[in-house]
């Protein structure tokens, strides 16, 4: 199944990897941001890597969340409160994939997490129930995403229920990623917590994009 997937914050990194990944399987992806002009520029630059009849699209946040089946975000940490605030009557009943990790500079190595408990405890705690929030792709470096080349990485899925987990699931595979099923929202302190860590092992080895992998289990 094809979804029309809105990317809150896509002119950043990840949000511009997310949306090529998409774009390339045949989803149609709202790139958004607070201006609908950095967002037509984020467009123009990725339709240079991908066919012309790609269905991508740049305008703001709030006009992608309305016309789209799901959202992601991928805006920075210190934007996340302000900016779900601002799209809660938006998201109101949607999946939204919290891509978001709090990373507090300068010790982005060391897991530092708001009092709700993690970003995505938090956006559940702003969006209220009706929300669906689901934690995914914290761990895929943008250098991955815009390779065009096989990911050598997992993901790990936690959030609202098992449903909504499966589509992330199904999301990830249809990016070429191998996702798990990390369980409840709870769990999500977990898969955000992994960033720092990965983070510290970029710097301790002089890489751009360890990831993590998923062992002895046989599908």
């Amino acid at each position: 199944m094809k979804y029309k997937i809105a990317i809150i914050g896509g002119t950043g990194r990840q949000g511009r990897g997310l949306a090529y990944r998409w774009v390339k399987a045949g989803h149609e992806v709202l790139i958004g941001s607070r201006k609908a002009d950095s967002a037509i520029k984020a467009v123009e630059e990725l339709k240079q890597r991908l066919d012309a009849d790609v269905k991508l699209t740049g305008m703001t946040n709030l006009e992608a969340v309305e016309l789209c089946d799901l959202a992601v975000l991928t805006v920075p940490y210190e934007a996340m409160r302000a900016t779900l605030t601002e799209l809660k009557d938006a998201l109101k009943g949607k999946l939204l994939i919290n891509v978001c990790v709090p990373l507090v500079p300068p010790k982005v190595t060391r897991v530092q997490m708001p009092s709700e408990g993690s970003g995505a405890l938090m956006a559940q705690a702003i969006l209220g129930d009706e929300a669906k929030i689901v934690d995914a792709f914290q761990n895929v470096s943008f250098e991955h995403l815009l390779s065009g080349e096989e990911i050598d990485t997992d993901v790990l899925v936690a959030g609202y229920d098992k449903a909504a987990r499966e589509l992330v699931i199904q999301l990830s595979a249809d990016m070429g990623v191998k996702a798990w099923d990390a369980g409840v929202i709870q769990n999500t302190v977990v898969v955000e917590g992994l960033t720092s860590i990965l983070i510290g092992l970029n710097i301790q080895h002089k890489v751009l994009s360890s990831g993590i992998r998923i062992t002895g289990i046989n599908e």
